[in-house]
């Protein structure tokens, strides 16, 4: 009987600890983004761990806040967002767990106050996050990442501005409305940098890629022969390479061919054309 009323005290706490899991887990998936602009590949995983910071660009507390003139937004980055501490207390949180778990099921939530009480909006679902780059002429300053809600009476959204930063986190400080349910936000945050993953450009290209693709299948084709005639056929000694007659006469059959076609582009030769020689009678 003890046992049972302790499983029941725990079995809160591992719910919790395991939807902090889920949503840690699938915040990978969500917050990848790669951007290739022709010479380089730049690649943003922004809730991959820092040394400084465990959990990416996720907020440590569950969410951020900021409060501009009695409006105050709630909102987690690549993820749902978490309260342990000061939720967001409303008369209303549709879409996002309702007035007894406000917060807990939307990434993205504002408060504002309407006859003389706070309304809830939900402004932002993991499901709708999308990343994509700043400035494509400058990759390295940062990211954008974007969420949105659709209910019956709003269609909301709010784009956090992510600046390259990697001295450290600063912010979200301000917080800006661009429209009926528009937000916007920015913060700096060294996972909002870059790392160059691949550079093409300062090679061949695709003829570089084709070249070396034609030396890997004629030297499989080399060993493979004289491994064949080797071990099959019998075969020892230099004997062994396959089409052995071919190799050798290959640098004279080259060389007949460029005298050929060095022939066809001189034409015939002045001594040929205007020569004649002389007939004793």
């Amino acid at each position: 009987m003890i046992m049972g009323n302790e499983s029941r005290r725990l079995l809160p706490l591992v719910i919790f600890l395991f939807s902090i899991q889920l949503r840690v887990s699938s915040a990978f998936g969500i917050c990848e983004h790669t951007f290739f602009d022709g010479y380089k590949l730049y690649n943003f995983s922004l809730a991959s761990p820092l040394p400084s910071f465990p959990h990416g660009v996720l907020s440590e507390d569950g969410f951020y806040k900021v409060a501009v003139n009695g409006t105050v937004l709630w909102f987690q980055l690549c993820g749902g967002m978490i309260f342990n501490h000061d939720p967001p207390r409303c008369v209303e949180c549709s879409g996002c767990g309702g007035p007894s778990r406000c917060g807990m099921e939307c990434s993205a939530l504002v408060t504002i106050r309407a006859g003389g009480y706070h309304v809830c909006i939900t402004i932002g679902q993991v499901s709708s996050t999308d990343v994509s780059i700043l400035d494509k002429l400058n990759p390295f300053k940062g990211v954008i990442l974007r969420m949105s809600s659709s209910g019956k009476e709003h269609n909301c959204s709010l784009s956090v501005s992510m600046l390259c930063d990697s001295t450290g986190a600063q912010g979200p400080d301000l917080m800006e409305k661009l429209g009926t349910c528009e937000y916007a936000a920015t913060l700096r945050h060294p996972s909002a940098c870059a790392t160059i993953t691949s550079i093409h450009g300062n090679g061949f290209g695709w003829f570089g890629n084709l070249l070396i693709v034609v030396i890997c299948l004629f030297g499989a084709y080399m060993v493979a022969g004289t491994v064949y005639r080797h071990f099959f056929l019998g075969v020892h000694g230099i004997e062994a390479i396959p089409d052995l007659d071919f190799w050798v006469s290959l640098p004279h059959r080259t060389q007949i061919y460029a005298s050929s076609l060095v022939r066809q582009f001189r034409g015939p030769s002045a001594s040929q054309g205007g020569s004649y020689s002389q007939v004793n009678f």
